[in-house]
């Protein structure tokens, strides 16, 4: 019987929109086994990574930490596979990153207790337990069981479906420090802005896609206005398929970060319109090209003549093909169309583009798009 409820709610799992990564570390391999083993697995899990010696654990976490096997440990493991979710998962889909980090039975008797720590991460909410197991009571397998059953069953919290099957732990176990919180949307952009998330999606946009691929137009969007949405849907016609949407960047490379109540009001321009906008923490291109792998960014020509100009590489032509070739490894492309340089209309071929470049960039023909107006004069003729 248990089984079949262990079937039913993984079943349950992979129908939800939830998608996941998971870092396991020490314990709970028979849940991922139990994720794996069900049909539309690849609906939920994104990635699934096992940290499982000293040295994968201080890689993952980018530091050696305090202790290996943690609470604080389990919670920086899930707000990194949140953050890698956000990078993996189709765009506007609730992801989820799961931490766990546990001391079960082994060969050797063990000193101290025998435990685990469970955390996990959404958008708005972020739940933590720690389970300290009878000593002496369960073989390693019965121990690998009870914290696999006790993942899942948050997993699927997390994911807003029901479980029903016990975790088959015993009055002699304890469940401690369970704790919850939950964050509504400035504390979420606060987030944001500090770092701790990389990047929020607002998927208002009731478009339809037949790839994974983002199709990114870039911008400060104060306001938003006809020439961006025109410049995306051609932009969109060339690359043929992907997620179509706009990032606006809460932190800028000159000046002070954007307030939330900036953010928000540049968002509702995007709500209005049924439109994808995603808020990032990354002003710079190479940095959007990890944030955003395999995208491809809508630009404007006096973007892209920056972009290959080593004056903004501290003057160096080797750190602009260093940096713009990183970008390419990621697989991002940038389709590029004709604007303003210096007063004169410019498209792409009139700028000199290194030839380990040239497959970066696409061009967007002057007959499918061209508007020559832009934000600061749109404000400038409002007074603003």
């Amino acid at each position: 019987m248990t089984d079949a409820c262990i079937r039913a709610v993984v079943e349950s799992i992979h129908s939800s929109p939830t998608q996941a990564v998971l870092y396991l570390s020490g314990g709970a391999s028979l849940a991922l086994g139990l994720l794996m083993s069900v049909p539309g697995a690849s609906n939920t899990v994104l990635e699934a990574v096992v940290p499982y010696s000293r040295m994968s654990m201080i890689q993952l976490l980018a530091k050696i930490p305090a202790k290996y096997c943690s609470q604080q440990t389990a919670d920086e493991m899930a707000l990194l596979a949140y953050n890698r979710a956000l990078k993996l998962s189709s765009p506007g889909s609730p992801v989820l990153g799961v931490g766990f980090t546990g001391s079960l039975a082994t060969t050797r008797p063990k000193q101290g207790d025998h435990r685990f720590h469970l955390s996990t991460r959404t958008s708005d909410r972020h739940w933590a337990s720690t389970v300290t197991l009878s000593k002496g009571l369960r073989s390693r397998d019965q121990e690998e069981k009870v914290s696999s059953y006790f993942l899942l069953k948050a997993i699927a919290n997390a994911c807003k479906v029901s479980s029903t099957f016990d975790s088959e732990l015993t009055e002699s176990d304890v469940v401690a420090d369970e704790c919850e919180r939950f964050f509504d949307e400035d504390k979420e952009l606060e987030q944001l802005i500090n770092g701790q998330i990389c990047f929020k999606v607002y998927p208002f946009s009731s478009d339809k896609s037949n790839g994974d691929r983002k199709i990114i137009l870039p911008g400060s969007f104060n306001p938003l206005h006809d020439g961006h949405l025109k410049l995306l849907e051609a932009a969109t016609s060339i690359c043929g398929d992907g997620y179509p949407c706009f990032e606006l960047s809460a932190i800028n490379a000159d000046k002070p970060p954007l307030s939330i109540p900036q953010i928000k009001e540049r968002v509702m321009q995007f709500e209005k319109i049924g439109k994808m906008i995603i808020i990032s923490n990354q002003p710079y291109f190479y940095k959007k090209a990890e944030l955003f792998p395999g995208s491809a960014f809508v630009i404007g020509a006096d973007t892209a003549v920056r972009l290959i100009n080593p004056k903004y590489y501290d003057g160096s032509y080797d750190r602009m093909i260093e940096t713009l070739s990183g970008c390419k490894r990621t697989g991002c492309t940038f389709i590029v169309a004709g604007r303003k340089v210096d007063g004169t209309f410019k498209v792409l071929e009139d700028f000199d583009v290194p030839e380990v470049l040239k497959d970066m960039f696409v061009p967007i023909p002057a007959e499918r798009f061209r508007m020559d107006i832009s934000s600061t004069e749109i404000r400038r003729s409002c007074g603003l």
